[in-house]
């Protein structure tokens, strides 16, 4: 929940600075790859799709098949990690980076880390795969993972904000 606190003071401060420069701040909107941006909503809505599918199969007594889901979550956290890095990329070689301008620092602290809680969540989902492959299992367990599904479905929802306000929304 603290995490929630600290991304919306980034996006109020983030919403008080375009009102203050729109101009920048429309002009590099214009720039982003909304077509990459949106590639990467549907992994991490994709990836949100599977951990509910893993923790169903898991409540259904189906580690099997909830393990291969979290696994399946687990690479799209990868393939949004690739698609993230493709964008930083694209972007630094435009000459855009985080000293070009006021939108460009709000853009990559707020994908920084928003990158960042993707990783520990990568992490988190490892521990599900292996925590749903156990032989035993009990309500210790179960609340283990839907701590860390709760977990990457915040990550998720952190992402949803993030999207419109970055790319969309002028």
């Amino acid at each position: 929940m603290g995490d929630m606190v600290v991304f919306a003071a980034f996006f109020t401060i983030f919403l008080v600075e375009r009102g203050k420069d729109p101009d920048v701040f429309e002009t590099a909107q214009r720039q982003m790859n909304l077509g990459l941006g949106l590639a990467m909503t549907v992994v991490l809505l994709t990836s949100s799709l599977f951990v509910y599918a893993g923790l169903t199969a898991i409540r259904s007594h189906v580690r099997s098949i909830g393990s291969y889901a979290f696994a399946a979550a687990l690479t799209c956290g990868l393939i949004f990690v690739a698609l993230k890095i493709l964008e930083y990329t694209q972007k630094l070689d435009d000459g855009h980076g985080p000293g070009s301008n006021t939108f460009y620092q709000f853009y990559f602290v707020l994908t920084g880390l928003h990158l960042f809680h993707v990783l520990l969540g990568i992490g988190v989902l490892a521990a599900l795969v292996r925590q749903a492959r156990r032989d035993t299992f009990g309500a210790t367990r179960m609340g283990m993972i839907e701590s860390g599904a709760s977990f990457w479905h915040l990550v998720d929802l952190l992402w949803i904000m993030l999207f419109p306000l970055l790319y969309v929304v002028s």
